[in-house]
């Protein structure tokens, strides 16, 4: 179906890979074509998406950049973007694939339903034979670079100016040719996670194995569920695997980071829903994915009348997850201290149904790819507070940026 797909130079496929205790309305979705599109960057980019969804009140999907808080936030961005995703991006889809595990729903601005289905199950699934894997990645910081950096965000929370901040950094190769599509195979094969995503538009590629959810709307229900909290796992040793799984759920540094991000998810929430409805359905909830344990927690609020689904996004976006407190401040000191955009990393990719309902992930754990520039990039990040150590936030990056190394590594 995705082979099938990838051959318009627009699509976006979303996969839960059946992980059953994330609150999703479809198993997997796939939007192929596009008979109408916005694309915005940051200064009015909400307003432009508002009077989009006014007028196609559809299926849309798409993504929100990480630099959209130029717009919510009054900020601005100066540092270098090798893949150049737009701020904003949606489009009308011409086709939609509801896959299930014992149906497919073909929804086509066309009566050619037969044919989509015929022309899927032709489409063999065809690896590239000249591709022999992508390493030596070059990261923009030294890990001396990396660890003075840790040191003085911290001396930034001793000073009061924030709780928590999170840091990332940019692994790179330049001048390299590939085909996404059996790297988002291979990711895929090695990492499944519940808000999975290949997103292509035009010679830009998001191949995601992300964890987590940005935001969810169902009728008059608003649900997010932020990540903090990372611990590798051992899968060769239960009894190591399942003391790794205890260590997180008990680490004073990751639950402070957790419910730090908690309180500022709730305040965002309390923004756009009814008083005293926002809750705390689960905190530090302990979550086990092929590499890692993650802690998660889930916060839900009954929906204000008459808003906007827009209206949700922007009072809420850039997620706390991938910030930190307070909000403003800690996007000024990322813009300070890291080097180089984040772009769609830390933003969002979902979907929007004709009703206003939606879901988004949040972009990690990713490669992004610009074909025509032939620039390849991950980032991987960590929250940074008081409890923090240098040489393990460290070390957590390198951790997670074993999962898109080892899909580049070479083809299945």
């Amino acid at each position: 179906m995705l082979n099938w797909a990838d051959r318009l130079n627009i699509c976006c496929f979303l996969d839960n890979n059946e992980y059953q205790l994330s609150h999703h309305s479809h198993e997997c979705l796939l939007a192929a074509g596009a008979k109408g599109s916005l694309e915005a960057s940051a200064g009015d980019a909400f307003d432009q998406l508002r009077k989009f969804s006014a007028i196609h009140k559809d299926w849309i999907f798409g993504h929100f950049g990480y630099d959209l808080k130029n717009e919510t936030e009054h900020l601005s961005s100066s540092h270098p973007d090798g893949i150049e995703f737009p701020d904003l991006f949606f489009f009308i889809p011409e086709i939609v694939i509801d896959l299930k595990k014992d149906a497919i729903h073909i929804g086509s601005l066309k009566s050619d339903h037969e044919e989509i289905l015929a022309e899927i199950e032709g489409s063999p699934v065809i690896f590239p034979t000249s591709f022999k894997g992508i390493r030596n990645t070059r990261g923009k910081f030294s890990k001396s670079e990396y660890l003075s950096t840790v040191k003085e965000l911290r001396s930034h929370i001793l000073r009061g100016d924030c709780y928590e901040i999170n840091f990332c950094q940019e692994f790179y190769k330049e001048e390299i040719t590939m085909e996404p599509l059996p790297i988002y195979y291979k990711l895929a094969k090695l990492s499944p996670t519940p808000f999975a995503a290949y997103y292509r538009l035009r010679d830009k590629y998001l191949i995601c194995a992300s964890p987590e959810r940005y935001l969810k709307r169902t009728g008059d229900v608003l649900l997010t569920q932020p990540i903090k909290g990372t611990w590798q796992r051992n899968r060769e040793d239960s009894h190591l695997d399942q003391t790794n799984k205890d260590n997180l759920f008990h680490s004073a540094k990751d639950r402070s980071e957790n419910v730090m991000i908690v309180d500022l998810v709730r305040n965002d929430l309390s923004k756009v829903c009814e008083e005293d409805s926002v809750k705390v359905d689960e905190l530090y909830g302990i979550y086990s994915f092929p590499q890692v344990h993650q802690m998660i927690s889930t916060v839900s609020g009954k929906l204000a009348k008459d808003k906007n689904w827009v209206a949700l996004i922007e009072a809420t976006f850039p997620m706390g997850s991938m910030t930190g407190a307070p909000k403003k401040k800690v996007l000024e000191l990322i813009e300070r201290y890291e080097r180089t955009k984040r772009g769609l990393f830390s933003g969002a990719v979902g979907y929007v149904t004709p009703g206003g309902d939606f879901d988004f992930n949040v972009v990690i754990r990713s490669i992004l790819y610009n074909q025509s520039n032939q620039y390849l990039s991950f980032q991987t990040g960590s929250g940074i507070t008081f409890y923090s150590q240098a040489e393990t936030e460290y070390e957590e990056c390198l951790l997670k940026a074993n999962i898109p190394q080892s899909s580049l590594a070479e083809t299945l």
